[in-house]
């Protein structure tokens, strides 16, 4: 991230956000003025041509890319040698290896302590490394220990909320007394410099005699990389890392077409998913949680259980209203994970493909806040859909059911998405074609979008229920991404980031392949000029304008038909006078310039 911008806490207030708030960041800062008329005029000077030296400038200037902590934007070649294998792809340099130090590692015995590494599995159910870390140290009966790193500078990299990091945080205090009536004990430390973070494990493993360190793989490129350097370096200091997967139900590179080739469409990748979990039943079984520590770790680890769970660092720190008003809407740790997943499945799942596009319906289970944090693992909820259902096949049975099944599943086929072309985790999208897309880089039309005032109600309605909560209807997420990356022809990336900085379920690989989605450049087949019409959305799937009028206040007296469109449709001197804009675009011109600025990027004649 160049210094010119600056790590923010987002910005969460039901009232319209003021833009020094949400746009704190941005370079050059505007004065924002809501329009009368839409902006027929959307051809921008701030749209480069792909080879101008100004868009790499702009795309600093937006934080596309964190300099700080990356180098420039990888080049189209470079993605295309990914594509061909020509350059080994971070996880299968990890396999790579764990495979040559595997029997240098057997060798090892018990030190006096075995550790967990926790990560994005904050629970001590169904967590596979934590469960054979517990069964390493119960073989020698030896103490577990358990460890947690905070990275400031991990939190800016990655782009995390700090409502995510208060989250966190609060899970951490939850774990550490469950694991406490097990005798098991919790040590979390912040580590200021990220790269000094794995050099710090192996010594506090050597300052507690541990051996053997078990952690769960994140499938991020930075981590790939990380868990390779750790696996042989704590193999030089006679320590064997043992990282294994879990957050997904089936590992990378398990499911390939008939060619051998990973899939890179969703609908046959799920039929393969689900082949493969009937083909190996046992991979949705539960993993123990972890055994009582012996007796004697109370005492020999004191330090370690009155080591407090340490404040959010300043970087990502909520004010005193944020963290009640948060606390409140999301009760931290796995209990409550369970008791949502619980409530989900026995009042709603039935009736999920129906309701689940509905932003007014309340009809989704919430849980991925959970999902991405990992005080809920995929394989739990995908069993425990299938054990209510009224057949063994995920396949099968139930409508609702099998719905949210799959639905599940897109989690799992964007990591898989991730780990076999990881240059989608360095801002490039998986169609790196559509790198040529010139786009735009409008300050004031950022703004208003961040605010929430573009005057497309549904548009705004979503934005706001992001400020307020946290999070966002899965439904809307697709709107409002679709109206910043082609209504407003905004480059993608710069709405992927303000999602990671204001959602409390960002989660890289999800967030990335809907905005990939939305920007008709990443995974999805259907071609570039699917775009949506906020005006269509709207009136289908919050059809009575229930989901409207409680996100925008102002327009809570509008009535009928008119809350989708109140300039429109006759309802323009009410809306005006509750202070709410017109829209600032025209939806049919900007289609017309999305479509023109998609085929110049793909060389097709706009004739």
């Amino acid at each position: 991230m160049p210094p010119k911008r600056k790590a923010t806490s987002s910005p969460t207030s039901d009232a319209p956000v003021n833009k020094k708030s949400a746009l704190q960041a941005l370079k050059p800062s505007v004065k924002l003025e809501v329009k009368t008329e839409p902006d027929t005029n959307i051809k921008s000077d701030n749209a480069p041509d792909y080879e101008d030296p100004k868009r790499e400038a702009l795309e600093e200037d937006y934080g596309v890319i964190q300099r700080e902590f990356y180098p420039a934007e990888m080049s189209n070649e470079r993605c295309a040698q990914y594509n061909a294998n020509e350059i080994p792809r971070p996880i299968e340099v990890l396999t790579q290896a764990v495979q040559k130090t595997a029997f240098a590692r057997k060798t090892i015995d018990i030190g006096d302590a075995v550790v967990h590494w926790f990560k994005r599995d904050l629970r001590t159910k169904d967590n596979r490394a934590l469960h054979l870390a517990s069964k390493k140290a119960k073989s020698k009966g030896v103490p577990l220990i358990c460890l947690f790193i905070v990275s400031p500078q991990d939190y800016q990299a990655h782009l995390t909320a700090p409502v995510r990091v208060d989250f966190e945080l609060r899970t951490l205090q939850v774990l550490k007394e469950d694991l406490a009536r097990k005798d098991i004990p919790l040590y979390v430390e912040t580590v200021e410099v990220r790269k000094k973070a794995p050099g710090r494990i192996i010594e506090l493993c050597q300052s507690w005699g541990a051996k053997h360190i078990f952690c769960n793989i994140e499938y991020e490129v930075d981590e790939l990389r990380r868990e390779t350097l750790l696996t042989n370096s704590c193999l030089e200091q006679g320590i064997d890392f043992h990282a294994v997967h879990d957050d997904v139900v089936v590992p990378p590179g398990n499911l390939t077409t008939g060619q051998g080739k990973q899939y890179s469409v969703y609908t046959p990748w799920y039929k393969a998913w689900i082949r493969h979990i009937h083909e190996n039943p046992t991979i949705l079984d539960e993993f123990a949680a972890p055994e009582q520590n012996p007796a004697s770790a109370r005492q020999k680890h004191a330090d370690l259980f009155k080591t407090p769970i340490p404040p959010a660092p300043e970087n990502k720190k909520l004010n005193d209203e944020e963290k009640e008003r948060f606390k409140a809407l999301w009760p931290p740790g796995e209990h409550e994970a369970l008791d949502r997943l619980s409530s989900f499945l026995n009042k709603k799942i039935t009736n999920y493909k129906d309701a689940r596009n509905i932003p007014a319906a309340n009809s989704t289970g919430v849980i991925s806040v959970h999902l991405s944090s990992g005080t809920l693992a995929a394989r739990t909820a995908i069993r425990s859909a299938r054990n209510i259902n009224s057949s063994n096949k995920l396949d099968s049975g139930n409508e609702g059911i099998k719905t949210w099944i799959s639905e599940v599943a897109w989690r799992d086929f964007y990591k898989h998405v991730l780990a076999h072309w990881p240059y989608v985790c360095m801002s490039k999208p998986f169609k790196y074609e559509y790198t040529k897309v010139r786009w735009e880089y409008n300050d004031e039309h950022f703004a208003r979008w961040c605010e929430g005032r573009t005057g497309f109600p549904l548009v705004d309605a979503a934005i706001r229920q992001m400020h307020s909560m946290a999070y966002m209807h899965n439904r809307c997420r697709m709107l409002v991404a679709s109206f910043l990356c082609k209504d407003l022809l905004l480059d993608w990336r710069i709405g992927e980031r303000y999602f990671m900085e204001h959602l409390i379920d960002g989660d890289f690989a999800s967030n990335n392949g809907g905005w990939g989605f939305s920007a008709s450049t990443g995974v999805d087949p259907q071609p570039y000029f699917r775009v949506f019409n906020p005006l269509l959305q709207s009136e289908k799937f919050d059809e009575q304008g229930e989901y409207i009028r409680k996100w925008l206040p102002e327009l809570k007296n509008i009535k009928g038909k008119a809350i989708h469109d109140p300039y429109g449709r006759g309802a323009g001197k009410e809306a005006e006078k509750a202070g709410y804009p017109r829209p600032m675009v025209d939806h049919k011109v900007c289609r017309d310039r999305c479509l023109a600025r998609y085929k110049e990027a793909l060389g097709k004649s706009t004739a």
